[in-house]
């Protein structure tokens, strides 16, 4: 990665399972993905559902990644 290229968070190509969301993430921060969607689990039975709707939101606002547009 160059000086002028900034690391964006997109949703996963490979390690997708719904829409690659918590995939995307894991790519982005270089942890499993499988970490994140335990987290995402825990946090969306904790919140009673807002986890849910969170990831409905990240699902439409995180990009499509490169191989798809």
């Amino acid at each position: 990665m160059n000086d002028k290229e900034v690391k964006q968070m997109k949703r996963s190509l490979y390690n997708r399972k719904i829409c690659g969301v918590c995939g995307g993430i894991g790519e982005y921060l270089q942890i499993d993905p499988t970490v994140i969607r335990l987290i995402w689990i825990v946090f969306s039975i904790a919140s009673f559902g807002t986890g849910l709707l969170a990831y409905i939101i990240a699902a439409v606002i995180m990009p499509e990644p490169d191989e798809f547009a």
